[in-house]
């Protein structure tokens, strides 16, 4: 959330120092050739501010889809926990206590990952101990099974489990999916060249508009930090916390 900021009021900075660099740049350029060396400049910039409004749209569009797509992961995964639950019921005991303990285990061990937020290191050990948890159910669930023949158990308890351990897996990979580092920088470039071309353009003006100059910059400014909020759901203003409710609810209903 730190780096956001920071990267989002290093390009507001950048926007205006820019533009009064541009605006020298313009003066110097018109003194030396008056205003025929300003002939030719606006397909540059117009093809510029092209670029740099469809890579913002880019950006944009890819953090929103992967913000809904983990949203809609989030809520596929407690479906399938809360079915695979359910399921547990068909078993006999001690079998059914057993798995329904290791349910509840592999339940905060996910709600544990969650909380640890940018903590990579503290995600991948959870993620490791997600696995073994993993591991030792289905080994429960397949000795249930085989034990247990009054029902085609197989067909019935097992699907919804490994549906289960795959919603997981994709959740947690769809968590760490970003854009490469080049992308956002490229973005950073394009907004610093677009905010030079435009002071090199006012300098045709005798009057600059403040208005202009800092709307640009604020608005430039939100727009970066706005993406990058989005890209990273869980550490700044725009989170998914509200659909781990569903999470947190169901691990309640568990005992």
């Amino acid at each position: 959330m730190m780096l956001s900021i920071l990267f989002a009021l290093v390009i507001f900075a950048g926007v205006l120092i820019s533009q009064r660099f541009g605006v020298y740049l313009g003066h110097r350029n018109k003194r030396a050739a008056g205003e025929e060396g300003m002939a030719g400049v606006g397909s540059l910039e117009g093809a510029t501010f092209g670029l740099m409004g469809l890579l913002v749209a880019f950006t944009f569009t890819g953090a929103a889809t992967r913000f809904n797509d983990r949203r809609d992961l989030i809520t596929q995964q407690v479906n399938a926990i809360g079915t695979a639950w359910l399921r547990l019921d068909l078993l006999k005991e001690p079998e059914r206590k057993t798995l329904q303990e290791g349910f509840r285990r592999y339940v905060d061990i996910e709600l544990e990952i969650v909380r640890e937020g940018g903590d990579e290191e503290q995600i991948r050990a959870g993620m490791n101990r997600l696995s073994a948890v993993q591991q030792e159910i289905w080994t429960n669930l397949v000795q249930a099974v085989r034990n247990d023949t009054s029902l085609p158990l197989a067909q019935v308890v097992l699907p919804p489990v490994n549906e289960m351990f795959d919603l997981s897996t994709s959740r947690l990979m769809a968590a760490q999916q970003h854009p490469p580092l080049p992308v956002f920088l490229m973005l950073g470039l394009l907004v610093l060249l677009s905010s030079l071309f435009a002071g090199f353009d006012m300098a045709r003006a005798r009057t600059k508009s403040p208005l202009h100059v800092y709307g640009f910059a604020v608005v430039m400014a939100l727009s970066v930090y706005l993406i990058l909020d989005i890209e990273y759901p869980r550490l700044g203003f725009i989170t998914i916390e509200s659909f781990d409710r569903a999470m947190i609810d169901l691990r309640a209903t568990m005992g």
